[in-house]
């Protein structure tokens, strides 16, 4: 373990080439650095349509960023963008390297970057393959695994560092004016403050997306019986999704799917009664804006990557499930494994019911 001072680490990079979900578990490590070297530069590694976000919430204080669709096309393209990468990297002159990627790829980074502390995971995630080597010097402990959850794989490089922990829960809130802009906007769709639900229905592989028509079915029985509004979140390339669960609940939803951006979705998540939603990105922003959340998981053990930091209730079948998409299923990779399509409607409403008769007085009492 390295011993560390607050004057020991002048230029930090974190390379954090995942998803939306990840940056926000992330922020909670990067909020850790910051309290203790509060001088030094915080840069993040991660993909281009992330940077704003990074930077407006102070995540850190600067990106270098990549384009997730040119390191998985040709060689020439994934070479071209890895140079432009490093050579961007090697200008800061980085005296601590923290991979939280932990891939071939992060690792083949850390290596150029060669900064003097490089901080990496042992064992890695996958295993070094012949002839990759492994170039940091110090190590994390991988936990996440046996039941831990996630988070705690990105606040172990502390303990590695001997950091000791001030924060472990990730806290993000919105900008003044994207807030404004949120209440403006639900303001046009005449919605109130803690007086909806916000609905993510997608999800980065169609096996981890619980199928829209049971949305739309859960939608109508919520509303009925709270009076709730709901307003359906979502990227642009989810945009089928929403069509599909709006046919069935129309005009009782808002759709605002594809229309915000990550900073003002983050705005819309804070000012919501409850979320509903897919494990993804939104479920870890909502949490980190202090909104209860019901999580809906397939082969992903919710232990692991559910919400944190609130109130919440992670629903998934039985397991193991019986499969209902051989063809699409590729088990046992969570990420490739339809499990979640294996939930019914009913405990999906009654979670709901349940969070909201749970939370419904500290809520109250925020407003």
């Amino acid at each position: 373990m390295l011993q560390s001072s607050p004057a020991l680490f002048h230029s930090i990079l974190v390379i954090q080439t995942k998803f939306i979900g990840d940056l926000v578990l992330a922020s909670t490590l990067a909020e850790n650095l910051r309290l203790e070297f509060p001088g030094a530069r915080l840069v993040f590694l991660c993909e281009a349509r992330f940077e704003s976000f990074v930077i407006a919430h102070g995540i850190a204080s600067e990106v270098v960023t990549f384009r997730r669709a040119r390191m998985r096309g040709t060689n020439l393209e994934r070479g071209k963008e890895l140079y432009a990468m490093v050579r961007a990297l090697r200008r800061f002159r980085f005296d601590l390297t923290i991979d939280l990627a932990d891939s071939k790829t992060s690792r083949i980074i850390t290596g150029l970057v060669n900064a003097r502390t490089r901080v990496g995971y042992n064992p890695p995630e996958r295993p070094l393959r012949m002839l990759e080597r492994q170039p940091a010097n110090v190590f994390a402990t991988p936990y996440g695994s046996d039941g831990q959850h996630f988070q705690y794989r990105y606040l172990s490089p502390l303990e590695a560092l001997g950091i000791e922990l001030r924060t472990v829960i990730p806290s993000l809130q919105p900008l003044p004016l994207e807030t404004a802009n949120a209440l403006s906007l639900l303001g046009k769709h005449h919605l109130r403050p803690n007086a909806f639900i916000t609905v993510h229905a997608g999800a980065s592989f169609e096996g981890r997306r619980w199928q829209p028509e049971r949305f739309a079915a859960a939608i109508v029985e919520i509303t009925g019986e709270t009076g709730l509004d709901v307003v359906l979140v979502g990227g642009p390339d989810e945009r089928e999704i929403a069509e599909r669960i709006v046919a069935r609940t129309a005009p009782s939803v808002v759709d605002l799917v594809g229309a915000l951006s990550l900073e003002r979705l983050l705005a819309v998540l804070k000012q919501a009664r409850l979320f509903l939603g897919n494990e993804s990105g939104p479920m870890h922003m909502a949490a980190a804006t202090g909104t209860p959340v019901v999580g809906l998981f397939g082969l992903t053990d919710p232990a692991r990557w559910g919400p944190v930091g609130v109130p919440s209730i992670s629903l998934q079948p039985p397991m193991p499930c019986a499969c209902v998409a051989k063809d699409l299923c590729r088990a046992p990779d969570p990420s490739k494994a339809c499990c979640v399509w294996g939930l019914e409607v009913k405990p999906v409403v009654d979670a709901v019911r349940e969070l909201l008769s749970r939370t419904e007085m500290k809520r109250e009492r925020s407003v």
